[in-house]
C-alpha cells in the first residue's frame, strides 16, 4: 500500500500580497517586514533566508491555510520564508496547504483550489 503525497504546488510570489494570500500573524505583509528588521532574532533567520535561497532555492515549502468559511488563503506556517521570498522578489514559491475548519486540520493531498485567487468578481459558480 503506498501512502498518499501531501500536495505541492508553486505559486507567483506576487500573490504573498495584502489582497491576496495575506499573514496571519501580522495585519499587513509590511508589518511582518518591518518586525523581521527590528528583531534581532527575526533579522538573523530572515538574513539566512535570503542567503540560501538563490543559491539553492526553498527547502522547506510555505504552509498555506484556507478559511473553509469565506475562502480567504493565509500563510500559516513560513512568514519569514515568504518576506525573504518578497524581498528577492523570487518568480514562484513552493507550497503545502491545508483548509482551516472547525473539525480541525490535516496538510491535504488534493490539488490547491486555485480559484480561491481569483477576483470574487471573476470567479465561476
Amino acid at each position: 500500500m503506498s501512502a498518499v503525497a501531501r500536495y505541492r504546488g508553486s505559486l507567483p510570489t506576487a500573490l504573498l500580497s495584502d489582497a491576496a494570500i495575506r499573514p496571519t500573524e501580522y495585519t499587513r505583509w509590511a508589518h511582518a517586514h518591518t518586525r523581521f528588521a527590528r528583531r534581532e532574532k527575526d533579522a538573523v533567520i530572515l538574513a539566512g533566508l535570503l542567503e540560501t535561497i538563490p543559491l539553492r532555492g526553498l527547502d522547506v515549502p510555505v504552509v498555506l491555510g484556507i478559511s473553509d468559511r469565506y475562502g480567504d488563503v493565509y500563510v500559516s506556517d513560513g512568514h519569514h520564508r515568504a518576506v525573504a521570498l518578497r524581498i528577492l522578489r523570487a518568480p514562484r514559491f513552493p507550497f503545502h496547504w491545508y483548509w482551516i475548519k472547525s473539525a480541525g486540520v490535516h496538510i491535504e493531498e488534493r490539488p490547491f483550489p486555485y480559484y480561491l485567487l481569483t477576483p470574487v468578481a471573476d470567479r465561476t459558480v
